[in-house]
């Protein structure tokens, strides 16, 4: 489905990321992976290999813009395009609005909004000159729900479907698509270590009765940065079991 096309995949050393950037490669795509992880972004890209050898791993800050600037030289220089840029990076540091540190406002506001809105610019500019481009945003459920501690990250996702709409909005008539994915409840490291009550809560909140998995949100974003969704553009894909239905 992608080949020939170029994908950057930022916050692609593990979890929803890492799975995300090997279903691009198994499609064809050729990659190249940013994340901070040095040892991991090493891991996926071994992995990432056995489909696509010619995809590359750049160990980056993605606050940092001159890191940013480099990255995408380093993708043009190899490749000579970006297709597709899928903007998955992402934290969380919680805790209830009245005790919330600035700096945990801050830091979560810049890895999750500003950091996109700052990579984004600069693979823009290529996309527009080949009259093409993909870009996939990765939200999150609580971004239209809000979630009680998480003030500051439910604030980053609500931003990120406001900015890619304004974008799709913007780049439109190049022929360049700007789409979201929010996952809900999915399957990691961390809710393999909930409890059986907490587990039981979660799931209680979810028609399906089950959480997704990172495969599920791996193949939205690979359908949002197909040709299959070439007439799509300003939305947010929930992959929630019906969790929250906009």
């Amino acid at each position: 489905m992608f080949k020939d096309r170029v994908a950057i995949v930022t916050g692609s050393s593990s979890g929803i990321g890492r799975v995300i950037a090997l279903e691009l490669a198994k499609q064809g795509a050729k990659l190249l992976l940013i994340s901070n992880e040095s040892i991991r972004i090493l891991e996926a890209l071994e992995e990432v290999r056995e489909f696509s050898p010619e995809s590359q791993a750049y160990e980056a800050d993605v606050t940092s813009f001159p890191c940013l600037e480099e990255g995408i030289k380093l993708v043009l220089k190899d490749f000579g395009r970006i297709d597709i840029l899928v903007n998955n990076a992402g934290i969380t540091r919680d805790g209830l609005l009245m005790r919330m540190k600035d700096e945990d406002w801050s830091r979560v506001i810049e890895v999750n909004l500003t950091s996109i809105f700052k990579l984004t610019r600069l693979a823009i500019k290529p996309m527009m000159k080949a009259r093409y481009g993909r870009i996939v945003n990765i939200a999150s459920v609580v971004g239209s729900t809000g979630n009680p501690g998480q003030v500051n990250y439910v604030a980053s996702k609500a931003g990120l479907v406001g900015f890619t709409k304004a974008l799709a909005l913007e780049v439109a008539s190049r022929n360049i698509t700007a789409n979201c994915v929010a996952p809900g409840f999915i399957h990691s490291k961390m809710t393999e270590t909930l409890n059986p009550k907490a587990s039981e809560a979660i799931l209680s909140k979810i028609p399906m009765g089950k959480m997704g998995s990172q495969e599920d949100v791996a193949s939205a974003v690979a359908f949002l940065a197909s040709e299959q969704a070439s007439y799509i553009t300003g939305e947010t894909l929930h992959v929630n079991g019906g969790m929250y239905m906009s």
